[in-house]
């Protein structure tokens, strides 16, 4: 019996900035479940992506765009994204290139997963992972998190009452500071 891929499609949620690491991710979500799916990526990456979430042009083409072009010169068409795989916290993708005829076959191009998105999100074609990927790397958020909150994610991972002991001294120096004992810089 053929033990046949299983594949859930994902849409992407948001494209923020971790607070603890400062390193762009970009964040897909199950579309019809629960789960969610972070994938860190490059600040270039994060910028292709939200270019194309946000149907910019730019002045000159990004790669991405180029990379698009040349498909649609090929008479084919960009049909699907996947997160194929993950090995040591980095993520494989597959682009899937169909032809526009029919009789074509369809062309799997090993990729970054930050690339698959970005000309996914382009060609406006569907982003899916396998089912083995959600189930090893997908999170289902607590209920009281809510990633709609301007970007805010602190209660992902709350700050324990034994950190803010630890920073009080600090709060403290803040707080007794007077900044018009500093006098005017620029008389420096």
């Amino acid at each position: 019996m053929e033990n046949k891929e299983v594949w859930l499609e994902l849409i992407v949620d948001s494209v923020r900035v971790g607070l603890r690491q400062q390193r762009p991710v970009v964040v897909l979500k199950e579309k019809t479940g629960e789960r969610y799916l972070a994938i860190w990526i490059g600040s270039d990456m994060a910028q292709a992506i939200t270019l194309a979430l946000q149907e910019q042009e730019t002045p000159r083409p990004m790669t991405h765009d180029l990379f698009m072009a040349a498909v649609t010169l090929m008479k084919s068409e960009i049909s699907e994204a996947r997160i194929v795989d993950l090995k040591e916290d980095v993520y494989f993708a597959n682009v899937l290139i169909q032809p526009l005829d029919a009789g074509g076959e369809v062309a799997s191009l090993d990729a970054r997963a930050s690339d698959a998105l970005a000309l996914a999100i382009r060609a406006k074609a569907p982003i899916k992972a396998s089912e083995g990927i959600m189930d090893r790397a997908g999170i289902t958020l607590p209920a009281h998190v809510d990633l709609d909150n301007d970007g805010e994610t602190e209660s992902i991972n709350p700050v324990t009452d034994e950190e803010l002991a630890k920073l009080a001294a600090f709060r403290d120096l803040v707080e007794e500071l007077n900044l018009d004992d500093l006098g005017d810089l620029s008389e420096s």
